[in-house]
């Protein structure tokens, strides 16, 4: 069965169409808003000046550094000085087994007792060079703190001399055998 009723959607939209052409009339029919012009209570008055004597300045104390990184610091630096010992300890014989096998073709039993004593020096050398990687991550943390690193950075740089003498030592050794 069809829907026999006219449809009211052509009445709604004429109606809304008349409401809109109709609201701008009665927003200008009425007078009754306040003016936007500035008044008297918003106008700036006085004037701000600048005070006569500056603030006199806080005393920041003098920084300085724990006791607690002071003896990490040494005790990181006693620990490299005593693997840098062992490492000059096993050293003679390192530069007797690179010496036999300097002239030994690779693989033989000379050659191979080298790069074991090569390698075991390398071992001493990467435990003195453990001390330096925890003295670094210290004086990070002192600089990031905005502390004094003048004591972490003295046992790190005799803690890095060590070990640049250990490196020295080893590329010697590595130059005289193949």
């Amino acid at each position: 069965m069809a829907d026999t009723t006219p449809s009211r959607k052509p009445i709604r939209a004429l109606a809304s169409l008349a409401l809109i052409f109709a609201l701008p009339a009665c927003a200008a029919a009425s007078g009754d808003y306040p003016s936007l012009a500035v008044r008297d209570a918003e106008r700036p008055r006085g004037t701000i000046g600048a005070p006569e004597a500056p603030a006199p300045a806080i005393p920041v104390p003098p920084r300085i550094t724990s006791a607690d990184v002071l003896e990490r610091a040494a005790s990181l630096r006693s620990n490299a000085v005593a693997a840098h010992q062992r490492f000059l300890a096993a050293a003679p014989a390192a530069r007797r087994a690179v010496s036999a096998g300097a002239g030994a073709a690779p693989a033989s039993d000379a050659w191979a007792r080298a790069q074991v004593a090569l390698a075991d020096l390398e071992t001493h050398r990467s435990l003195t060079a453990v001390p330096l990687a925890d003295l670094d991550a210290l004086l990070v943390d002192q600089a990031a703190r905005l502390d004094p690193v003048a004591e972490v950075a003295r046992a790190r740089n005799d803690v890095l001399a060590l070990v640049a003498e250990e490196d020295r030592t080893l590329a010697q050794l590595r130059s005289r055998i193949r």
